[in-house]
């Protein structure tokens, strides 16, 4: 199996079929789309390499889990040896297009509330990256790539009980770093804050 996998052809496919869940991921975990292409281009070197020693014992997905992981947290370090990064603030493409008012009546949402999921989206994103670097990890492979306690313990190597209390803790921390953050640009209260807090 390790031979097959390791053939150019196979890795090839192997590549198109996970480049957007690496890519996606790794965005999540870093928060920046600087030097992404980079990090996508380390994680498949990395698998190509280690595909000679895969024996097949667990999941090829679990095998890139845990390299994406190792290649974040290289990426953190980096960053925290240079401490250049900063957040760059999201700019809005159209903000030179004119508005035009909208005449027929829709089920899309409209501006405001556009306006107000990417405000959540972008401070979840931030909130993401004051997190510890377990917990951050553990909600983002559980969030958003719906791993599995077991999968992520797998993936991470921890104790299941220990990914239990990352995502735990992780979760209570986003949550309120996230509420802080909006009801700090808002001066108000939010609606679903209120209901999970």
């Amino acid at each position: 199996m390790p031979n097959e996998l390791h053939s150019a052809t196979n890795f090839e496919d192997i590549v198109r079929e996970h480049q957007s869940l690496v890519f996606r991921t790794l965005l999540r975990l870093t928060g920046s789309h600087d030097r992404l292409e980079d990090l996508a281009q380390e994680v498949f070197l990395r698998l190509y390499r280690g595909l000679a020693h895969f024996q097949g014992d667990a999941k090829l997905s679990t095998y890139l889990y845990r390299i994406l992981v190792n290649v974040a947290q290289d990426e953190w370090k980096r960053r925290r040896k240079d401490r250049t990064y900063r957040f760059i603030p999201t700019v809005d493409p159209d903000e030179d297009e004119p508005a035009y008012v909208e005449t027929l009546p829709s089920h899309e949402p409209n501006a405001e509330q556009h306006y107000q999921r990417e405000e959540i989206l972008e401070a979840v994103d931030q909130a993401l990256l004051q997190l510890s670097e377990p917990e951050r990890a553990v909600l983002v492979l559980y969030h958003q790539e719906e791993c599995s306690y077991e999968h992520i313990a797998l993936t991470l190597n921890l104790p299941l009980g220990t990914v239990r209390t990352h995502l735990h803790r992780g979760r209570q921390k986003l949550g309120s770093l996230v509420k802080k953050q909006i009801t700090s640009q808002t001066n108000r209260p939010l609606a679903w804050a209120e209901r999970t807090a």
